[in-house]
């Protein structure tokens, strides 16, 4: 990665001293040949090797659904059940995540979910700085090229990528805001939720406002 791409990256991040970010190496994705279809970025993905997390994945999990998604679903990172398939939110999160598709009147073929970073971090840790940088032109390119009408972000690494606030999610769930002009919304990661089951009834007060926004 160029450091002048870098630390455009991190300006968008929201981090005050972005020349400290190292310099990453082993671009693939040229600006003169930006993928113009969700599969061509895939394939563009499969092969990066932008930051150390590539070194340990099994598989790239770059994200599914429809290419023409009204909502647009983004976590934080893949877990090892998702290394292990390529498939985004798989097992007890993503059956959670399901039922909170259905919630919407939708099923998971006709929403779109990604993750703010395409590899696994190891132990399930928060992805680094330079982690998201590395990964920040698959994502926005993925934004691109599906166009929801709302983006869902889960979970705190989402929000505050998404958002550029370094605030804690409770202070960022359940307020829109926007994401390249897309009405954005944060709330609470599946896995949390899991663990914290008495905070679903505010997820359900935060999808209804999805629901709102999406039959204006």
């Amino acid at each position: 990665m160029r450091r002048t791409e870098l630390l455009r990256y991190a300006r968008e991040l929201g981090w005050s001293d972005p020349p400290s970010l190292p310099v990453i190496t082993g671009v693939r994705l040229d600006e003169q040949a930006t993928p113009a279809t969700l599969e061509q970025l895939s394939e563009v993905a499969n092969s990066c090797d932008r930051c150390d997390l590539a070194k340990r994945r099994k598989k790239v999990v770059f994200g599914e659904g429809s290419p023409g998604a009204r909502v647009m679903f983004i976590g934080e990172g893949p877990g090892a059940e998702e290394d292990r398939t390529g498939r985004p939110f798989v097992g007890q999160a993503g059956r959670l995540l399901d039922g909170m598709i259905f919630a919407l009147g939708f099923d998971r073929s006709q929403v779109y979910i990604a993750n703010v970073v395409k590899c696994r971090p190891p132990g399930n840790r928060d992805p680094q700085p330079e982690e998201m940088a590395a990964c920040a032109r698959f994502l926005d390119r993925q934004i691109e090229l599906v166009q929801p009408v709302v983006i869902v972000a889960l979970g705190r690494i989402a929000a505050r990528r998404l958002t550029g606030a370094d605030k804690p999610l409770a202070a960022l769930r359940g307020r829109w805001t926007a994401y390249k002009g897309i009405p954005l919304i944060a709330t609470y990661h599946p896995a949390y939720l899991l663990r914290n089951s008495s905070d679903k009834p505010k997820v359900w007060q935060d999808l209804k406002k999805v629901a709102e926004k999406l039959g204006e």
